[in-house]
């Protein structure tokens, strides 16, 4: 199961016939697998990562530090599914260190994104502080390298 998860997650257009190939699995057994890791949310999305700067698109990217104050019984959860619902955050991660959360969002312009955070992040109750960083430059967004030379993903086959 392990080896079919990483070529998918690798190149989830990656057919089952293809990963048959390549793990020495049946077809049925690749197609059995997928539906159960789909069905136990085992594979949660397929996604396609964008370079989005390709299509002169403007996009501010932010990363924010939060500070939080846990809640009894809940500890940072119940506040941290009220920041990860926002429209606005892409990823949110419970962190170690200086601070508890770290939150990535998108935005048109930076205006709009500082925006996000002093009138709806920072206002949070138990939101104790909050820095953010905006990011200048993508180079590699989930294992996918945006500048630079281009290599094959996929190994030959060899029959």
């Amino acid at each position: 199961m392990e080896e079919i998860l990483r070529i998918l997650e690798n190149d989830a257009r990656t057919t089952p016939e293809q990963i048959a190939a390549m793990t020495g699995k049946t077809i049925d057994e690749v197609k059995e697998a997928i539906q159960q890791a789909e069905t136990s949310q085992t594979i949660i999305k397929y996604k396609t990562v964008v370079n989005w700067e390709k299509m002169d698109r403007e996009e501010v990217w932010a990363l924010i530090e939060v500070k939080l104050q846990p809640q009894r019984e809940v500890g940072f959860d119940s506040v941290a599914e009220r920041i990860y619902r926002f429209p606005e955050v892409r990823s949110a991660y419970l962190v170690s260190g200086a601070y508890d959360l770290a939150v990535l969002v998108t935005g048109k312009t930076m205006q709009e994104v500082a925006g996000f955070v002093s009138r709806k992040l920072s206002t949070l109750d138990h939101v104790q502080g909050t820095v953010t960083h905006f990011l200048l430059k993508r180079y590699k967004e989930d294992g996918e390298i945006f500048e630079g030379e281009e290599r094959p993903k996929r190994q030959p086959l060899t029959l």
